[in-house]
């Protein structure tokens, strides 16, 4: 196959980049990519001298730039582009509308236009927006984004449903619990306390620490997706998630545990805005279809991600310098300094 990934030089992205190319000798994949703030080539590294890998800078919502990056065909488009990042769809909208809505509709056309034989889009969880105590997000979920950066992700998927209804695009939908693992953007939860923690700085905690997640290790969401592409139903939809609900309270204190560092670096700060306390995965539809099931046991996924951020510390000392330090300053310096809860050992 031959595949357009949008979005390949950011975490997830980057992460499929490179588990295509080691898993399928004979594949080729055009990586397309702004490069924001939360795309980064280095994360592309060892595959920019691949043959059969082609980096294009561009942006999906710009019809020339997609059309110039499908160049000749492609077999597939495989949809990761997105503004992802909660807290700044909070602050300004705009350019969640622009990436999240209006590209996936550029690239839908794209679709049509080029007679492209399959178009995957990759989603979320938080597009169903929040569970109680109880119970799991499951594909007949109705959707109930409680963020403008869900709202955004719930509207491009109607969008590809659409498509599919309309003019007959044979498309699939994926929607992933949380992800952690190498090359993630250090404002997530798990990649930002990690990083503080070995910076001997505090770890922001929103609220009282117990808001729950489904976390699944990039390489398993991967291997969903890959799944998805190549024997998916078309026009069906695939939950996607590791089964490994936990507090945030929890995650904070197996890292500061794993790294020998004090609890007494946890700061509790205030709430995010809308800020949906659990999410869970169903993810029996992909199992039975496809046999897909998640192989990385959370605790050691969690331990070699550790230990990826230490060892790769340049990387995220790059990243973490210049317009993101200033961001992080408008986001928790506050916060931070109004802390009241401040962990005891």
């Amino acid at each position: 196959m031959r595949l357009l990934v949008t979005g390949g030089a950011g975490f997830i992205g980057a992460n499929f980049v490179h588990y295509v190319l080691g898993e399928y000798p004979a594949d080729e994949i055009v990586t397309f990519d702004l490069l924001t703030y939360a795309g980064n080539l280095a994360n592309l590294e060892s595959a920019l001298g691949n043959p059969r890998h082609r980096f294009v800078r561009g942006d999906i919502a710009d019809q020339g730039s997609v059309a110039a990056a499908i160049g000749d065909g492609v077999d597939a488009i495989v949809n990761i582009a997105a503004e992802s990042h909660v807290d700044r769809s909070i602050v300004d909208a705009s350019a969640f509308l622009r990436t999240n809505v209006m590209g996936t509709q550029v690239l839908l056309d794209a679709a049509r236009r080029y007679g492209i034989p399959r178009f995957l889009q990759v989603s979320t969880d938080e597009v169903y927006g929040s569970l109680g105590p109880e119970g799991a997000f499951t594909e007949e979920t109705p959707l109930a984004p409680n963020s403008p950066y869900a709202a955004s992700k719930a509207a491009a998927d109607l969008l590809v449903r659409a498509a599919h209804r309309t003019h007959g695009v044979d498309a699939v939908i994926t929607r992933c619990s949380n992800n952690y693992g190498p090359y993630q953007f250090p404002e997530k939860l798990i990649p930002l306390f990690i990083t503080n923690a070995l910076a001997d700085e505090a770890l922001p905690l929103y609220g009282d620490g117990r808001h729950v997640r489904d976390w699944i290790h990039v390489e398993d969401h991967c291997r969903a997706i890959d799944c998805v592409l190549r024997r998916g139903r078309a026009g069906a939809l695939y939950n996607i998630g590791g089964g490994n609900e936990r507090r945030n309270e929890e995650i904070a204190d197996a890292i500061l545990r794993t790294l020998g560092k004090p609890s007494t670096l946890v700061r509790y700060v205030a709430d995010r805005p809308g800020h949906d306390r659990r999410y869970a995965i169903d993810a029996g539809r992909i199992r039975r279809e496809l046999g897909w099931t998640p192989s990385r046991v959370f605790a050691d996924g969690l331990v070699a991600t550790i230990e990826w951020y230490r060892v790769h510390r340049s990387w995220w000392e790059a990243v973490k310098s210049g317009a993101y330090r200033d961001y992080y300053e408008g986001m928790y310096g506050a916060r931070l300094r109004d802390a009241g809860g401040v962990r005891q050992a």
